[in-house]
């Protein structure tokens, strides 16, 4: 808890810039390259959450249904994948940078597989494989 209140207080901090503005790879210290991460992983977690949105005003009640199971369990699966993959970077300052890059990269990911599904007509077939 004290170490997120201590994040959150330097994040705060910080002169707020877009990520999109900036290349985080020119930035000059360990934080500032976090923080444009995790600005780039918040502008792929709008992305999802408008795509998500628009998917499911148009599926049926039970399509709604199991797009809210299917989202609860990826957002666990990304979780753990990112955790995972980020293991040998715990309690290092760089670890942020990277769960924030691979809950970016998978979130970007599970976005292009929902907007596939918005151009599908529920129960297409031929929408699952694409």
């Amino acid at each position: 808890m004290r170490k997120s209140l201590a994040l959150a207080a330097i994040l705060c901090a910080i002169p707020p810039a877009s990520a999109a503005e900036r290349n985080c790879a020119d930035l000059n210290t360990q934080l500032e390259i976090n923080v444009c991460q995790a600005e780039r992983f918040d502008k792929a977690d709008a992305a999802l959450n408008a795509a998500y949105a628009k998917l499911a005003a148009k599926v049926s009640p039970q399509g709604k249904t199991q797009l809210v199971e299917a989202q609860r369990a990826w957002i666990k699966y990304r979780d753990a994948q990112c955790a995972f993959e980020t293991l040998g970077t715990i309690g290092g300052s760089i670890n942020p940078m990277e769960v924030a890059i691979c809950r970016a990269e998978l979130t970007k990911e599970q976005t292009k597989r929902l907007q596939r599904q918005i151009d599908c007509v529920e129960g297409d077939l031929s929408c699952g494989g694409q």
